[in-house]
């Protein structure tokens, strides 16, 4: 009961996947369980939060660019990994914060969600990326 997702991004942003997921626990035909996810890569995050109003997204990206700007920002001078351009290391950073596992009960054969929670990548990279997200019933 294992699946590798690939969720395209087009920069940074949060890219909603409930769905995906919903779709995989069904197919599962579990009952009870526990779907966990992680996301194979060091730049970006997986996150649950409100998909009920598009704002939450546009403010959370928000927020973590002002938290940790681009490493061409002055504050940000005392950045050494710069090669792989000036969002990478700041990407890496907002990805230490942020979790790169989820864990969610599967309670009568659906999600445990609560009513305006979706699951999101957190894109941190300002180029498309394929991001590969591995879920898992336990």
């Amino acid at each position: 009961m294992q699946q590798v997702l690939t969720i395209e991004t087009r920069g940074q942003a949060l890219y909603e996947f409930t769905g995906d997921a919903k779709n995989f626990v069904k197919k599962q035909e579990v009952e009870t369980g526990l779907l966990t996810l992680f996301v194979r890569h060091t730049s970006c995050s997986l996150l649950i939060q409100e998909n009920a109003d598009p704002e939450v997204q546009v403010d959370m990206k928000e927020f973590f660019s002002r938290l940790v700007p681009s490493s061409d920002h002055p504050s940000m001078s005392w950045i050494t990994h710069t090669y792989e351009g000036p969002d990478d290391m700041p990407a890496h950073i907002k990805s230490a914060l942020l979790p790169v596992s989820l864990s969610i009960p599967i309670i009568n054969g659906s999600l445990g969600l609560g009513t305006w929670q979706g699951i999101y990548l957190f894109e941190h990279r300002n180029m498309p990326h394929r991001r590969n997200v591995i879920l898992h019933i336990l």
